[in-house]
């Protein structure tokens, strides 16, 4: 079971899915139906329209609200972008970084994550930092050595106090949207990697950071998941734009 001193994160991604009245109906919903135990922490990520509209519907509720994605500027010419500042604004606490969607399907490179990364630092949001492998890394062999180069990269500089604070996700890409998952021995391989990756740099801040599994996470697979050392919560995407099945989820996290 995840180490107790470690609190379980469940986090739904919803993606660029929902009106924005959707999105407060959903938060709702699931503020009703979670019921997480005293030691989970349940975190939604709608799109940037709906940010402050959900942090308004779930005040009070114990759910906290993280964006999908952020800008490492403070302000200026970023047309499309929204800063650090303006996720604060809005109610944020969370802030999701370098998801797959993100580095494989426009680009984004390690040194972008990680400066995305410092700027959540610096207004004291809560990075949820995404690393993982494709399906062709994989069947080439290479996994740890694409892990280890993404996690060293926001590694760059952290302080033991910092880095403690952060959320890992380990999303395997292959199993992002395509009904595969990574066996729960998969997950805790990673995972382990992972945490003696971080602890080989930082070693006080590797038994805090918590590091979720993201890869079609599901109700019919979560408690086997969670159920693994080194696996504090969970990642989910599709699984999460239904209240019933993401309730489900995060009661089987105890």
């Amino acid at each position: 079971m995840t180490n107790p001193s470690r609190r379980a994160l469940i986090a739904g991604n919803w993606k660029m899915n929902n009106t924005v009245r959707e999105c407060v109906a959903l938060a709702l919903a699931v503020s009703a139906q979670g019921r997480p135990g005293p030691r989970t922490d349940v975190v939604l990520a709608p799109m940037f329209t709906a940010l402050l509209a959900v942090s308004e519907a779930l005040k009070g509720t114990g759910v906290a609200v993280a964006a999908q994605d952020v800008h490492w500027e403070e302000a200026g010419a970023f047309t499309g972008e929204v800063s650090a500042a303006m996720l604060e604004d809005a109610g944020c606490t969370y802030c999701l970084v370098g998801h797959s969607e993100r580095r494989h399907g426009l680009g984004e490179t390690d040194q972008v994550v990680y400066r995305k990364l410092q700027a959540l630092l610096r207004h004291g949001l809560t990075p949820i930092a995404c690393v993982g492998e494709t399906l062709a890394e994989r069947e080439g062999g290479i996994t740890y050595q694409v892990l280890g180069r993404q996690l060293d990269a926001l590694l760059e500089g952290a302080s033991e106090a910092v880095f403690g604070g952060v959320v890992l996700a380990y999303e395997p890409v292959w199993a992002i949207g395509t009904g595969r998952t990574a066996s729960p021995r998969d997950a805790q391989t990673a995972h382990a990697f992972l945490r003696d990756r971080v602890r080989h740099r930082l070693a006080d801040a590797a038994d805090r950071v918590r590091i979720l599994y993201g890869g079609s996470a599901k109700a019919d697979n979560a408690a086997e998941l969670l159920a693994q050392p080194d696996v504090d919560g969970l990642l989910v995407g599709g699984a999460s734009l239904d209240a019933a099945s993401f309730a489900r989820i995060i009661q089987a996290a105890g």
